[in-house]
């Protein structure tokens, strides 16, 4: 990769993160500030990036335009939509749909509650590999080895108390996700908030995303989290059929 092009994607890094001035992105990226201005002319003219009237950068209107595109292309986000809109519907709880892309989990499409607490969630935006019920889904069903090698990888920032703390807790947390078909985010990235998630599969019976509910705990009770995964499981399973795969008589 030539060396403007990565200090260009750096540039769009730190503006997803929130907008930054000249100075704040060329001691991000440890360059010159005229160096940075020179990129960030090229990608204002593209319209990638944007000045507001304060002289700081945003993100710019053809990100936006790319970053639509993309989710548009990723099919199985298409094939469940009408099954996460049922399940949000029927349920009126926050619903997630999230992949495994790299070596990052990302949120791929979210679906709101209908009461007033939002979770602080994005499409797009990727999640803590140790500290929610999709990436707990998505990495179960990884070889051993590339498990180990990612659980090593994390880091164990503690959310709340009940955030995993190192790489055992969590590959021993994978393998009961693996047995039982399903993985819980109990209060472990925000004190307020349970999740459930669990798999879909492709024809291959691969685990190619998973979808998720997540609720305060002002609204429902960890047992009545628990109690919202028969719909959970009857809609990934559903999504999981149109995606091809049959399932063996002794699996979910």
């Amino acid at each position: 990769m030539s060396q403007s092009l990565a200090r260009g994607l750096g540039i769009l890094a730190e503006l997803g993160e929130g907008p930054r001035s000249l100075d704040e992105l060329a001691a991000a990226l440890g360059v010159h500030k005229t160096t940075v201005l020179r990129l960030l002319r090229t990608l204002e003219s593209e319209r990638f990036v944007r000045r507001d009237d304060a002289h700081r950068f945003h993100l710019g209107s053809r990100l936006f335009a790319l970053s639509g595109a993309a989710l548009d292309q990723h099919g199985i986000r298409g094939i469940a939509a009408p099954h996460l809109a049922r399940l949000n519907e029927t349920t009126g709880q926050t619903v997630h749909l999230g992949v495994l892309d790299g070596g990052d989990v990302v949120y791929l499409d979210k679906y709101d509650s209908r009461h007033s607490i939002r979770m602080y969630s994005r499409i797009g935006l990727a999640m803590p590999l140790h500290a929610t019920a999709i990436a707990k889904v998505l990495l179960a069903d990884l070889p051993p080895e590339r498990r180990r090698a990612i659980a090593s990888g994390i880091d164990y920032v503690r959310f709340t108390e009940h955030t995993l703390a190192a790489p055992q807790a969590l590959l021993a947390e994978l393998d009961r996700v693996a047995e039982q078909g399903y993985a819980m985010d109990d209060a472990e990235h925000e004190t307020f908030i349970r999740c459930v998630a669990a798999p879909v599969r492709d024809a291959s019976g691969r685990v190619v995303a998973a979808a998720s509910i997540s609720v305060p705990d002002v609204v429902l009770n960890r047992e009545q989290v628990l109690g919202l995964l028969p719909e959970l499981r009857a809609t990934t399973r559903a999504i999981s059929a149109d995606c091809g795969h049959i399932p063996r008589e002794d699996s979910e």
